[in-house]
């Protein structure tokens, strides 16, 4: 009898408990280390298949690796638009950069447009280049906040670097059916063959519900979501301007030339 009595005893309980969950614990923590490199593997070829598939060239049932393997991928000074070499593109983590005081800016009141707070001080670009080494398509890797998100995405332009070959999303928490149809291969049809740029360089591609906008210029928004598309917008008009990629592409023009 006592030794029922110990066995359902508040202590032998609390033992009981205790142990498994700190078994329960450490198969979990096991499992998660294992599973860390596949995850990091899978995070990669998705990255890789959402540039390739913002650029208009992702072959489905053709080898994600191999694909992108005709893209040259390269680290920028987002300040300068220069291409640097002493960062490596294979392992720079881009927002990790964006967290981190050291590699990055504070964006305060009406210059931060796209809601991000922390630019970067380089920045991945894609680069696509065709046999005779002639440039074809760049992507640029682009974000902003919407209405409960920052988008993150990535842009295409065409290698007069003013028309859009492309874009696509791959992470945010907009609402599905409204915000969330920024995903929508039909809103995405919108995008290839608009230009970014006037005539005189000024960011004039626009995102909104109606007229008043040069076609060539202009993005229907998405209906019933006001604030997601007001926040592509505004994160068009940050990253081609001068804080973003306009550096960039300015330097690009005058080597391709």
């Amino acid at each position: 009898m006592s030794s029922k009595r110990d066995r359902d005893s508040v202590k032998n309980i609390i033992v009981v408990a205790f142990s498994v969950c700190l078994v329960c614990a450490i198969v979990v923590s096991a499992a998660a280390v294992a599973l860390r490199p596949l995850q990091q593997e899978n995070a990669e070829l998705d990255r890789k298949q959402n540039v390739l598939q913002a650029a208009g060239i992702f072959q489905s049932g053709v080898s994600i690796d191999e694909q992108f393997a005709d893209i040259e991928t390269r680290v920028i000074e987002l300040a300068t638009g220069e291409f640097v070499d002493h960062i490596d593109p294979d392992t720079y983590n881009q927002r990790q950069a964006a967290r981190d005081p050291a590699r990055s800016q504070e964006i305060r009141g009406r210059e931060d447009i796209a809601g991000i707070n922390r630019l970067e001080d380089y920045s991945l670009v894609y680069l696509v280049r065709d046999d005779d080494d002639d440039l074809e398509i760049v992507i640029l890797p682009v974000r902003g906040y919407g209405l409960w998100s920052t988008m993150y995405g990535f842009l295409a332009l065409e290698n007069d670097l003013n028309t859009v070959a492309g874009l696509g999303f791959y992470d945010h928490a907009e609402t599905p059916g409204l915000g969330g149809e920024i995903d929508n291969p039909n809103w995405i049809a919108q995008w290839p063959g608009r230009r970014i740029y006037d005539d005189d360089g000024e960011v004039a591609l626009r995102v909104t519900r109606g007229g008043g906008i040069e076609e060539e210029h202009h993005i229907d928004g998405i209906s019933g979501a006001t604030l997601t598309s007001r926040g592509v917008d505004n994160m068009i008009a940050f990253w081609m301007g001068e804080r973003g990629f306009k550096p960039f592409l300015e330097n690009l023009r005058g080597e391709e030339s």
